[in-house]
């Protein structure tokens, strides 16, 4: 079929209705087909790869967030990372996914910074490229976004992002133009904000001028050049140097979910496919626009041209259409993901050498809020139904076996925004783990949503029933078409406490709901419920009581009656049958448990204390307040440390956090969000069967006003819906060191259980396509193998324009056992001297003599050395 798929062909049959049709999806996940042309509608997913549900979704391998994929400084792995997801893609009917996301970040503050790799556009723009070509060595399209500038969540469907043309070029776009280049991703997707006043889905001079019609790269000597007076200082190129051609992109551009705010200026700008379906903006909006020759039938051709050729990719791949999702959970897939949070790992400290953990060590005490829960990602949209999840505590316990070592545990603080998800303690009637949801058309008995029914009515008739293995359901999709929009549902489990004591239990819904306990009220959201954030703003907000008493191992019966009738008043561009989320946690008392912590680490050889965030912290939606660790972290982390000082605190966070007490701990490690196997890969790390080799993507503050963007990023700085990039190109380790302030821990810092000496740096000269290689020795002098990162880094003293002290302009990753050397080296082209300048409009490598620097980190610098380029470049281009 692949082989008849023509897309010209195919676009002469189509009418101009089909091709409207075609310029807006089907649902949530899919392109719309035109089945008398013989096109298939192609099956979009979520990073992942989710599939296609919210609600009783197919479970899904789960990798380390990419902050995590990005410190491991690994191409290679980033590429088996993306054919890994793209054997998963296949799995699930999968022809388009979602990923990767390259937006810098800009703050540490941003709720979707762990979407992304790096705050240098180097490395994030390389390891993007790396796993694109993995995922598309499968057939599978990967979708590079949000294009470009999206970098914070508050007012982000209508905030503009106030950038300099410069910092949009060598900052922003430059991660993009990488992969671009490197990879050629077969989708782009278009982001929430405006750029300088007009929305990036409708904007010409970016989807088209800038991402589409590139120049092709070419090269005029500055000496041929000749100055132009006039409002400032300009450069004439002669005519003779302006025949380059231009070649389109071949990427179809798509906006984001809900992201299309025009009709005919998102068709002009060059946006092709309008997400979700039904159309908002298209469809019939689009056939009054074509009626009043806003928008004539060569625009639609244009546009449709782009998305039959992403669904001719699609046909390619051989990915089957309209099958039923499967799964990948073979010893293969946990092997790569076993390895990718290894390698997500970073050492940040290791003052007495406390890691590894040796045999010596008898009894280890494991506390902290995020050892004995798995926090496998980050919240929002990367969020998913992990396949299976190795928690730190799990791991650990499993590593301390081995070794003959007892392992004791207490949580030491709460820290949880919402309390945990109550999967582990439910069960159906059958003693399977589980709940069962019924659902009405219309209302069972008239006491249905009393706040005393009678529970000794049978409630028959319900029209459909399913059954789920989580507290926390979200109907948008996977519903029977039996069930009307408008409903009434019953959700009821047994629930099994795993601790005696009082219980706090939670509950927020889309709808208005009652919760019971035993059949007895406990918690009331059908009486004027207040609205929340939740569910896409759906929901209510969230409600806790306080249940007594309860005892281990007892069974309890937990029933949730709700209806959604008010959900169509809204104003939500969603539809849901109804939403709900059931959390529970041992009620604690805060003091309590800190001086049980503490008692429990003076008694242990070493401690490992788990702190951080979690996907209800940290998450697209809404930007993080403060850097500030949540709760009485802090305070934990202090008490444990006097308590025992051979602790090892790992904190687990998407983007960096403050750390007061950073003076006190000898030992310490950076996790990240590390998927699936975060819990084994840890124990890893921590008992020596992997050296740490990942090294930080990011550059943690030692405070948030320290960060470039404070003056002005979130809510803070705003001018009119407006936020000013005041930083310009001195974003993350650039701005910190045009500021000679210290970080707490500087980009590219990671520490090993061994040590690397650098020596005999070389560098060649530059070709006379600016291309040329730097070379070194590197050694391990250490008793361990490892694996190295040697960073690269270029400084321009003598810029006619203000640059970065140094910019990293190449990377490699160096295995070496203990006493081993390797000869390195590093290929770079005129892309390591070039800065964008925007005077004249143009990139420019001005010639003269740059200061090579060979790194262990931004701040570790081993070699330096020089390169000469002798005549200046200049180049158009992203």
């Amino acid at each position: 079929m692949a082989n008849e798929f023509d897309v010209e062909a195919v676009l002469e049959k189509l009418t101009v209705a089909d091709k409207i049709r075609l310029l807006t999806g089907l649902g949530w996940w899919n392109t719309e087909p035109v089945p008398q042309a013989d096109v298939p509608s192609i099956k979009l997913s979520p990073n992942g790869v989710r599939g296609s549900y919210f609600f009783n979704g197919t479970p899904s391998s789960c990798f380390p967030c990419s902050t995590g994929l990005g410190s491991s400084f690994d191409v290679d792995l980033a590429r088996r990372v993306g054919e890994a997801l793209g054997d998963e893609s296949r799995a699930k009917g999968v022809h388009v996914l979602l990923a990767p996301t390259v937006n810098t970040q800009r703050s540490p503050l941003g709720g979707r910074g762990f979407e992304s790799f790096a705050e240098d556009p180097h490395l994030n723009g390389t390891i993007a490229s790396a796993y694109i070509n993995g995922l598309q060595s499968k057939g599978i399209s990967a979708t590079i976004k949000h294009f470009v500038a999206n970098d914070q969540e508050y007012q982000r469907f209508s905030i503009s992002s106030e950038v300099s043309e410069r910092a949009l070029r060598e900052i922003y776009l430059k991660p993009f133009q990488i992969a671009i280049k490197n990879s050629k991703p077969w989708a782009v997707m278009s982001a929430y904000n405006r750029i300088n006043g007009l929305h990036v889905s409708e904007n010409k001079r970016f989807l088209d001028d800038i991402l589409r019609k590139v120049n092709l790269l070419f090269t005029i000597p500055l000496r041929m050049l000749t100055p132009k007076i006039g409002m400032g200082l300009r450069w004439c190129v002669p005519t003779t140097m302006t025949q380059a051609k231009t070649h389109e992109s071949s990427g179809m551009i798509m906006s984001d979910w809900i992201g299309t705010y025009s009709t005919s200026e998102s068709i002009k700008a060059g946006l092709d496919l309008e997400m979700p379906g039904p159309p908002v903006m298209r469809g019939k909006a689009l056939q009054r626009a074509l009626i009043a020759e806003k928008v004539f039938e060569s625009d639609l051709t244009a546009r449709a041209r782009k998305v039959l050729g992403l669904v001719k990719k699609g046909i390619e791949s051989g990915v089957p259409f309209e099958v039923e999702e499967g799964l990948i959970d073979t010893p293969e897939q946990r092997e790569i993901l076993r390895t990718a949070a290894q390698d997500a790992i970073v050492l940040l400290k290791n003052a007495k050498n406390l890691l590894p953990l040796s045999n010596q060590v008898k009894k280890i005490a494991v506390i902290g809020p995020n050892a004995a829960i798995a926090m496998t990602s980050g919240g929002g949209s990367a969020r998913l139904l992990s396949t299976y999840s190795v928690s730190p505590l799990q791991g650990i316990r499993t590593a301390a076996k081995e070794i003959g070592a007892e392992v004791s545990y207490t949580i030491g603080a709460t820290t949880h925004k919402y309390l945990h998800l109550l999967n582990p303690l439910i069960k159906l009637g059958d003693g399977q783990p589980g709940a069962l949801i019924e659902f009405w058309n219309e209302v069972p008995a008239t006491d249905f949503m009393s706040t005393t029914p009678n529970f000794s009515q049978s409630l028959a008739g319900a029209v459909w029933s399913t059954t789920t293995k989580s507290t926390e359901c979200f109907m948008m999709d996977h519903i029977d078409e039996k069930v009307n929009y408008t409903c009434w549902l019953k959700f009821s489990t047994t629930f099994v406490p795993d601790e005696d004591g009082d219980w706090e239990l939670s509950l927020y819904v889309a709808g208005r709901a009652n919760m019971f306990l035993d059949n007895k009220l406990i918690i009331d959201l059908s009486t004027n419920p207040e609205h929340g954030d939740a569910f896409f703003g759906l929901g209510t907000v969230d409600i806790k009581a306080v249940v007594s008493s309860l005892k281990a191992g007892q069974s309890y019966q937990l029933e949730i009656r709700l209806e959604n009738q008010d959900l169509t008043q809204r104003g939500s561009p969603f539809k849901s049958w109804g939403g709900l989320r059931v959390g529970g946690a041992r009620k604690v008392d805060p003091q309590t448990e800190l001086t049980h912590a503490a008692e429990v680490a003076k008694q242990a050889d070493a401690v490992i204390l788990v702190i951080g965030l979690n996907h209800d912290l940290e998450s697209e939606g809404f930007d993080r307040p403060n850097m500030d660790l949540p709760g009485l972290t802090n305070t934990l982390v202090s008490e444990v440390l006097k308590a025992n000082p051979k602790t090892v605190v790992v904190n687990q966070t998407g983007t960096p956090v403050a750390m007061p007490w950073i003076s006190e701990v000898g030992t310490l490690v950076q996790a990240f969000f590390g998927g699936n196997e975060l819990g084994n890969a840890l124990a890893d790390v921590l008992f020596g069967k992997v050296n740490p080799s990942g090294k930080l993507p990011l550059t943690f503050p030692r405070r948030l006003e320290d960060a470039p963007s404070y003056p002005s990023y979130g809510d803070k700085g705003q001018e009119l819906g407006k936020i000013l990039y005041n930083e310009g190109i001195f974003v993350g380790y650039r701005s910190y060191e045009i500021r000679n302030l210290a970080p707490l821990f500087p980009f590219g810092h990671g520490i090993s259980y061994t040590t690397f000496d650098y020596s005999d740096l070389k560098t060649s000269s530059v070709s006379e396509d600016g291309n040329f290689s730097v070379t070194l020795t590197v050694t391990n002098t250490g008793n361990t193998a490892g694996r190295e990162i040697v960073q690269v880094y270029i400084s321009d003293d003598q810029s006619s324009l203000p640059r970065p002290v140094k910019e990293l302009k190449a990377f490699t990753k160096v295995a070496l056992a203990s006493g081993e050397s390797k000869t390195v080296i590093l290929q770079l082209d005129r892309e390591a001297f070039g800065f964008y300048d925007d005077r004249a409009g143009h990139w420019i490598a001005e010639k003269g003599v740059f200061t090579v620097h060979v790194a262990a980190s931004s701040s570790d610098l081993r070699l330096k050395g020089s390169v000469e380029l002798s005549k200046t470049f200049t180049w158009n281009g992203l």
